[in-house]
């Protein structure tokens, strides 16, 4: 173990820190954000404390470099949702989306605990905070192609709040995810919140017909 830690000692904090939050991610993943301290990622990498501290200052310190390296891992998976080219229908393409973030959740589901833990470490609420603002923002580029397509009015009002809609049903759906939803597969999982999504941002209002004097009290109709 001497001649192990001898050794490891010998690389720089530039180098040392991509392992340091490796180990970290790891014993988070086996005991919880709990267990991550200084001296169990120095045990699990052996080496020396002052070997993790010459790389982070102290937990919070590796714990919010953790979260900002799983934030941008965790979010290339959100590049693949709702992609307009993969299907003519719209429904389909929001079951679609949501197939991909289950993969997403799949690849990096600590982040994702993180990201959506019901009581956070008190350390990452910054990070977690900066992570979820991370997700609404791609959430609001995937979406708004979309509302321009339907031709919502007053997208510039309507747009937050359609994407806080979907991002209230997406953070459902990963829950539900993590926590393996009963017996409900993905595919299942992603059927039943992609037509919810669709049908909870489709439901707005079509933009108002103009109407002529003449026209008043006659038959005319606003289209869908």
């Amino acid at each position: 173990m001497t001649a192990t830690r001898s050794r490891a000692a010998y690389l720089g904090p530039e180098r040392r820190r991509p392992q340091v939050l490796d180990a970290a991610l790891e014993i988070a993943a086996e005991s919880g954000l709990a267990g991550v301290t200084m001296g169990a990622i120095a045990d699990r990498m052996a080496v020396s404390r002052p070997v993790v501290y010459a790389c982070f200052a102290d937990r919070a310190e590796v714990l919010t470099g953790l979260l900002e390296r799983e934030t941008q891992l965790g979010l290339q998976g959100l590049f693949a949702m709702l992609p307009p080219e993969r299907t003519g229908s719209i429904q389909q393409l929001f079951v679609d989306g949501f197939r991909a973030l289950f993969e997403a959740v799949a690849q990096r589901p600590m982040f994702w605990r993180i990201i959506y833990a019901e009581q956070p470490d008190a350390a990452l609420a910054p990070a977690i905070g900066h992570g979820r603002a991370e997700v609404r923002g791609r959430i609001a580029v995937v979406l708004r192609p979309l509302l321009e397509r339907w031709q919502v009015t007053d997208l510039d009002v309507a747009a937050p709040v359609l994407t806080d809609v979907f991002l209230a049903i997406c953070e459902t759906s990963v829950q539900a995810r993590l926590a393996g939803s009963g017996s409900a597969d993905p595919d299942q999982l992603a059927e039943l919140f992609g037509r919810a999504a669709y049908r909870a941002v489709r439901a707005v209002p079509a933009p108002p017909a103009e109407v002529s004097g003449s026209q008043v009290g006659g038959n005319g109709g606003v289209s869908e």
